[in-house]
C-alpha cells in the first residue's frame, strides 16, 4: 500500500523487498507505519509480497528502510 524503497532478487527467485522509508521533505502514504520487509517467491504463478515478522526486542518503532541487500554463503 505505502510502495517499496528497494527490492533484492537472489538466484533463486526470492525477492526481498523493504517498505516505509520516511525522508524529510518527502510524502509519506503511512507516517505512523514503522518500515517492512516484505519476502515474494517469483517462482509462483502468482506471487504476491508477504510481510515478515521481524524479531521481539527489535525496535521497530524506528525503523525506517532505505535500501536492501542480501549475502549469500
Amino acid at each position: 500500500e505505502a510502495g517499496s524503497e528497494d527490492i533484492d532478487i537472489l538466484p533463486n527467485g526470492l525477492a526481498f523487498i523493504s517498505s516505509g522509508l520516511k525522508y524529510p521533505g518527502i510524502k509519506s502514504l503511512a507516517p505512523e507505519k514503522p518500515g517492512e520487509i516484505f519476502l515474494m517467491d517469483l517462482n509462483e504463478d502468482n506471487p504476491r509480497a508477504v510481510e515478515l515478522r521481524i524479531s521481539r526486542g527489535f525496535d521497530l518503532a524506528s525503523f525506517n528502510p532505505h535500501g536492501i541487500s542480501t549475502y549469500v554463503d
